[in-house]
């Protein structure tokens, strides 16, 4: 091997092992979009400041509903524990989930590339709390909380035990 190659080789190693190490380098890799179907909830019941939101005959909690590349709100929750009004159940599926609920503008499934990324999203436009709401905050296939929400679309919604989400 030449002097030159001995010598210049190891320093453009180096070098080159230095870029990719530093923390936003451009040769580091983006997060792979979602790919997986993911769940979507609707608002089945809107009172006043009170919503129910959950699974209608679209939603599939165990393989996900809707392709990655539609854009619709995520649902994000803020479970404060606020009691429940006079009427809302507090046990079984379907009950209070102590919060309030949100919409996010629409967001392509795509986006969300894992949880933290869907957490993220619902704290960065609603503040500290927030989160991305599960599918069992109510304790199964639907909930209750503060929030009003629109009621022609659709919202991503997560769950936390099936690979229903678009980051699965």
């Amino acid at each position: 091997m030449p002097t030159f190659v001995k010598h210049v080789l190891p320093a453009a190693v180096l070098a080159l092992t230095a870029l990719t190490a530093a923390p936003g380098n451009a040769f580091a890799t983006p997060a792979p979009d979602a790919t997986h179907l993911g769940l979507t909830w609707a608002n089945l019941e809107q009172r006043a400041d009170i919503v129910h939101v959950g699974r209608d005959g679209q939603s599939n909690p165990y393989l996900g509903d809707t392709a990655p590349d539609a854009q619709l709100p995520v649902l994000c929750i803020l479970q404060d524990n606020r009691p429940a009004p006079a009427g809302i159940p507090t046990t079984g599926f379907h009950a209070w989930a102590r919060g309030e609920v949100r919409a996010t503008a629409p967001t392509p499934g795509s986006d969300l590339t894992s949880r933290a990324d869907a957490d993220a999203i619902c704290s960065a436009a609603f503040g500290d709390g927030f989160r991305m709401a599960e599918f069992h905050d109510g304790n199964g296939w639907s909930f209750w909380a503060s929030g009003t929400l629109p009621t022609d679309t659709r919202f991503w919604t997560a769950i936390n035990d099936q690979r229903a989400n678009p980051w699965d």
